[in-house]
């Protein structure tokens, strides 16, 4: 409390020579054009300061009798500096006229911290609440600090080697390519997800094997000089998901959170690894700009994704979107480039992406997806149909042996015009009514043959 004292003696001491001069300021203050604008200047600093601030308090007190405020100022940053050790970073004033606001210096700070509650209790009488606005900034980090801390640790690099047929006239071989992505560790004994065209490229044919002289290797943010053989677990093209399993354990794993209760305007983190490897642990902030967006991931097949102006970019595939509270909501995935887009990024909610890897983890495949078994003919269109004068719908091309649709009588050239009841005009709305069963489900399929229209019954099967 020496410290105290000390100012409190200088207060006294100054008071006096000071008291005219602060007249003529607040004369000023209140005639001069010049210092009004600069005023507003600083007040509008300030507020924008705080707006791009995570964390402040606002406190105000009225004082019992006029003192020299710049002083008491200094008295109060050196007390509290004094006694928190630093803890407050910074302490803004901003000129305010007319305006009166209840304290609440007490917010600022922590009630079991018996020093700075003595803080708390100073007398802060100096301050006048109708001229001054006491603005007091936390020294904690930024949310976004936190996330990165929390989050970055489960995200990972991935690094696949593939061997690409090339040629021309005069000769023909292979060519060793490299290409990187990212990943998110979602089991601590080395269960790592990501998206299925990183690593496809890989991969023999549609298998689940890595092709020879191929390779996909984890890179864990712990140790980057060290990379993790993985092999891949599973894999789904229809989602773009895919599981790897390196041998290591004790990994930290994310936090899921819960993509169905994502809202527009809440704040998104990507990270990741943009660029590949070099930028390794990228993060990038912004907001969900957007739910259920339809965007294509394969060619015919259509996905409902998480929107966000939070930069996305080749080698964020397979990385993480995060909420406010550092939970995984999305896988990111894709982004819409050119010079006419900016800051639209995707990802698979996770819901649905947990769904996915759950499945792949224990079964190696999406278990319980229906299947009917049948390849289409998607240049089939209403036009011809009626120069043909043949009735609009699904164009069947080929029927694979022994599926559902092998079993329920369905050849190759049969128009499907109605599946359960529905009418159907195209593959997309054929996989819509089909998708709302499940295999093993009996349903009646219409479809038109050589001039007739016969009715068949399809036990629905399953995908694997």
């Amino acid at each position: 409390m020496d410290d105290y004292n000390k100012y409190n003696d200088e207060i006294e001491n100054m008071e006096q020579n000071n008291e005219n001069y602060y007249a003529k300021e607040n004369y000023l203050n209140e005639n001069s054009e010049e210092n009004d604008t600069n005023e507003n200047y600083d007040h509008y600093n300030t507020e924008k300061h705080l707006k791009e601030s995570s964390f402040y308090t606002e406190s105000y007190s009225k004082p019992k009798k006029k003192k020299n405020p710049v002083l008491m100022q200094m008295v109060i940053v050196a007390i509290i500096s004094s006694l928190l050790g630093g803890a407050v970073s910074g302490v803004v004033f901003t000129q305010l006229s007319g305006q009166q606001l209840q304290p609440t210096i007490d917010s600022i700070f922590d009630k079991d911290d018996t020093t700075a509650q003595k803080a708390a209790n100073l007398d802060l009488n100096g301050l006048e609440s109708d001229y001054y606005r006491k603005v007091v900034v936390e020294s904690a980090d930024s949310p976004v600090v936190a996330i990165a801390e929390k989050v970055g640790p489960s995200v990972v690099g991935i690094s696949v080697t593939a061997q690409k047929l090339q040629g021309d006239f005069w000769f023909f071989g292979t060519k060793e390519t490299s290409e990187q992505g990212s990943g998110i560790i979602i089991r601590s004994d080395g269960y790592v997800m990501t998206n299925n065209h990183v690593i496809e490229s890989a991969l023999d044919g549609t298998s689940n094997e890595i092709a020879q002289g191929a390779k996909i290797e984890v890179i864990l943010p712990s140790d980057r000089e060290k990379a993790y053989p993985a092999r891949v677990v599973g894999r789904d093209s229809k989602t773009d998901l895919a599981v790897l399993k390196i041998e290591k354990d004790n990994l930290p794993v994310v936090e899921f959170g819960n993509s169905d209760q994502v809202k527009v305007g809440e704040l998104a983190v990507a990270i990741g690894n943009p660029g590949g490897l070099e930028y390794m642990g990228s993060v990038t902030v912004g907001v969900i700009s957007g739910l259920n967006r339809t965007i294509p991931i394969t060619d015919d097949r259509y996905m409902k994704l998480i929107q966000t102006d939070a930069s996305i970019n080749p080698g964020n595939s397979g990385g993480a979107l995060v909420n406010s509270k550092g939970q995984l909501i999305g896988v990111n995935t894709a982004k819409i480039g050119g010079f006419d887009y900016e800051g639209l990024g995707f990802a698979i909610p996770i819901n649905r992406a947990k769904e996915i890897t759950d499945n792949l983890i224990e079964f190696n495949y999406v278990k319980g997806r229906p299947l009917i078994g049948i390849t289409v003919e998607t240049r089939f269109t209403e036009e011809i149909a009626r120069q043909n004068n043949l009735p609009m719908g699904v164009l069947v091309d080929e029927v694979t042996l022994y599926s559902a649709a092998y079993k329920a009588g369905i050849k190759r050239m049969d128009i499907i015009t109605k599946f359960n009841g529905i009418p159907v005009k195209s593959v997309e709305e054929l996989n819509n009514e089909r998708d709302k069963h499940k295999p093993g489900e009996i349903v009646k399929v219409e479809v038109y043959r050589d001039g007739k229209t016969i009715e068949l019954e399809l036990e629905i099967g399953e995908e694997k």
